[in-house]
């Protein structure tokens, strides 16, 4: 669904994304792990056709400009942002529209995707009212609404509480299973345990590693600590 060969983007003098190369296969999720300022945003962003690589070449869902396949895409940036006067349904189906989504359809499909995801009861909610992790939530049904063949998530899981979590996770399942593919960034790698075939781990503007989180583990070292029982 997603190739980059050899991607480097520079700001100024920094080297920000420094030979990134990636495959992403169609209909997985998969991770791009990495502690913050490692560039992962940067790299999803140049997948997405959001900047231009200063070297290196990316394909996405077959097309050489990633624009070129946008309505056939989902984001969610790091950067959140709804208009706080939008009901929580008007405003996932404003970003359905902006994908070639119907105001109608999108509607529709908004009350149903709040109505399985546990916010049945906020349809009609202005988005200044809802919590923090509600609106976040309602922004990626926003990006899931037109049915993308690719979704792409940066750091979606910060922020939320437990319970947002862990319908965020059963979120991402569920577009998998539908068919899509799901790339998303983040920082702790128990999610990724969770959620993804493949992962990359990225520090420095490098790729570290590459593959499944079980090789992930096994390059680790086992460790044990003993500590001697005390007599009383």
């Amino acid at each position: 669904a997603v190739t980059a060969t050899h991607l480097v983007k520079r700001f100024g003098e920094r080297r920000v994304v420094d030979g990134v190369d990636i495959a992403v296969p169609s209909g997985t999720i998969y991770g791009v792990l990495g502690p913050n300022g490692a560039g992962k945003t940067t790299t999803l962003r140049i997948l997405l056709g959001i900047l231009e690589p200063d070297e290196g070449e990316r394909r996405v869902l077959g097309h050489a400009h990633p624009r070129d396949a946008s309505d056939s895409i989902g984001y969610l940036p790091e950067e959140r942002g709804l208009y706080p006067n939008m009901r929580a349904r008007d405003a996932i189906a404003f970003l359905g529209a902006l994908h070639g989504l119907s105001w109608a359809e999108g509607r529709r499909r908004a009350a149903e995707l709040m109505t399985a995801n546990g916010l049945g009861h906020a349809v009609d909610t202005k988005i200044r009212k809802l919590s923090k992790g509600m609106a976040q939530l309602v922004q990626l049904l926003g990006s899931v609404v037109h049915r993308p063949a690719l979704l792409v998530l940066d750091e979606p899981f910060s922020g939320l509480d437990p319970v947002n979590q862990e319908r965020l996770e059963k979120l991402i399942l569920a577009e998998r299973d539908r068919g899509a593919t799901v790339l998303f960034s983040t920082h702790v790698m128990a999610h990724a345990e969770r959620l993804c075939e493949r992962i990359a781990i990225i520090a420095g503007g490098r790729i570290r590693f590459e593959g499944t989180p079980d090789e992930a583990r096994g390059q680790l070292p086992l460790r044990a600590r003993y500590t001697p029982r005390r007599e009383d």
